[in-house]
């Protein structure tokens, strides 16, 4: 199927921004765990395989579209030095995902592309429930102290 005007150039954007946190949620899950907080490790880890999962969609949907996937652009992975650092730099990459992903809907709907418009509005669902967890987590901070949040993010919780 061949793309409407726009949109390869748009989900290349959005896989580029997709690469990026991947790689940015990755190295935050690591860093988690080398200091001994288990839960937020599994957490982070878990959110940076879901990133891949969303890259591993707008691939096939660019390759769907008779496009060509960019996979060798990476956007600036801004990396955290402690937790709050780590919430606050994946919050802000989380809330220019949402920005970039609303932009697309409404190209799409604009060139008249509902099923790329369709799975971006799917894409965007999940990224407000990642910002909600986040947000979560650094009103929980501020309400309970950075060392009492940290002594919960020890152990992984049991499943």
């Amino acid at each position: 199927m061949k793309a409407k005007e726009g949109v390869i150039s748009l989900l290349n954007k959005i896989l580029t921004e997709e690469l990026t946190v991947i790689n940015q949620y990755f190295l935050h899950a690591k860093m988690c765990k080398n200091w001994g907080y288990e839960r937020l490790h599994h957490h982070v880890l878990g959110r940076s395989y879901g990133e891949m999962k969303d890259a591993q969609a707008v691939i096939d949907h660019i390759l769907f579209l008779d496009g060509l996937p960019n996979m060798q652009r990476l956007g600036t992975v801004k990396i955290g030095e402690n937790v709050p650092e780590q919430l606050k730099a994946d919050l802000d990459k989380e809330k220019a995902m949402v920005k970039l992903m609303s932009e697309g809907v409404v190209h799409c709907t604009k060139v008249g592309d509902f099923a790329t418009r369709h799975m971006l509005e799917d894409m965007i669902k999940d990224e407000e429930e990642h910002i909600d967890w986040i947000e979560t987590q650094l009103e929980t901070i501020k309400q309970v102290g950075l060392q009492n949040y940290l002594s919960e993010q020890i152990k992984k919780e049991e499943s």
